[in-house]
């Protein structure tokens, strides 16, 4: 009697696919390449399996083309499937490690993104890299500019001032500085519009979102955050308590423990490094709250008092997380502590 499939490790490429289904018993059912093109029919004409992929690139557009289909598709961190590859590095070792770990009871699994989700992921990425291009504009502009004797303050009101100045003292350059200076400046109000375009998108979707929305009743979460939490984190579930994701984020310390003796480091800074960087921007803003007002958050105001301010701001990162953690998987708001 042949036997059905009920496993298969796939591994994903931008034309080439890989293939390994195993049976019951873990017999090698199918090794296979497969095209881009065939990838569905393939499927198709499988009945119901478990099918394993790395949460890579487009991975979690075929997730869901493959849910669509009748089967359950489980996505897995490729740090986590590497040490299941025997040796060397090809398509159809690791499509088999794939097949290994995902039916592995302790392994760690992704949550499949909708659409809707990803879109709002692609405005903060697009906003995260043009808020990067446009430092680059300033900072170029403020050197060249220093180079003519034109030098303003720092932020956003140097900005202004340096712009300011550039048209008002524009005779005073060379015809070739004036070019290059006024097209940089022109990148830069283009790039200032477009972020404020995409802002504004992003605080449409938040006020959306009944997950965003509550998320941004924590302190030190405003809408970009909760938004980005929200969209990146589709089901809290995954995370059995507020440190794994804490630690998913790479805000807990690295442990270095043996022979019962437990050694700490800094923090890990895995996973996601735009949402670690949101939530310790976040602390940072609260912590600042805290140096006026030490009533409003007495747990920062006293860790202030035994550590320095930058790995004070890093814990509050960490307790926010795992206070995000909590409003997500209750689906409450957040309640402060009452003293």
């Amino acid at each position: 009697m042949k036997q059905e499939i009920v496993t298969v490790g796939l591994d994903l490429a931008k034309s080439v696919f890989q293939v390994h289904a195993i049976g019951s018993d873990g017999a090698v059912l199918i090794r296979r390449k497969l095209r881009r093109t065939e990838v569905i029919g393939f499927f198709t004409d499988l009945p119901s399996c478990l099918v394993g992929m790395e949460a890579c690139a487009s991975a979690h557009h075929w997730a869901r083309e493959l849910i669509a289909l009748g089967h359950e598709v489980r996505l897995m961190p490729p740090a986590y499937v590497k040490p299941y590859v025997k040796r060397g590095k090809t398509d159809a070792a690791e499509a088999e490690a794939i097949c290994e770990a995902v039916t592995r009871p302790t392994m760690r699994f992704v949550a499949v993104k909708t659409v809707e989700q990803q879109a709002v992921l692609m405005l903060h990425k697009s906003r995260d890299l043009m808020v990067r291009q446009r430092t680059m504009l300033i900072n170029a502009l403020r050197g060249h500019l220093a180079e003519y004797g034109i030098v303003t303050g720092i932020g956003a009101g140097g900005v202004t001032a340096m712009l300011k100045a550039l048209h008002e003292r524009q005779e005073e350059l060379p015809a070739d500085a004036r070019s290059a200076l006024h097209g940089l400046a022109a990148q830069l109000r283009a790039l200032t519009s477009e972020i404020d375009r995409l802002e504004a998108q992003i605080l449409a979707w938040h006020r959306a979102d009944e997950t965003s929305r509550r998320l941004a009743t924590i302190p030190g979460i405003g809408p970009i955050t909760a938004s980005a939490i929200s969209a990146a984190v589709p089901d809290a579930s995954l995370f059995r308590i507020g440190r794994q994701f804490a630690a998913w984020l790479g805000l807990t310390p690295r442990a270095n423990s043996s022979g019962g003796k437990e050694r700490l480091g800094g923090i890990t800074k895995q996973g996601d490094g735009y949402l670690r960087r949101l939530l310790v921007v976040g602390a940072t803003a609260v912590m600042r709250m805290t140096r006026k007002n030490a009533d409003r958050q007495p747990w920062m105001a006293q860790l202030l008092e035994r550590k320095p301010a930058k790995i004070a701001t890093v814990a509050l990162a960490n307790k926010t997380a795992r206070i995000a953690w909590a409003v997500m998987s209750r689906k409450e708001v957040y309640a402060a502590a009452t003293a």
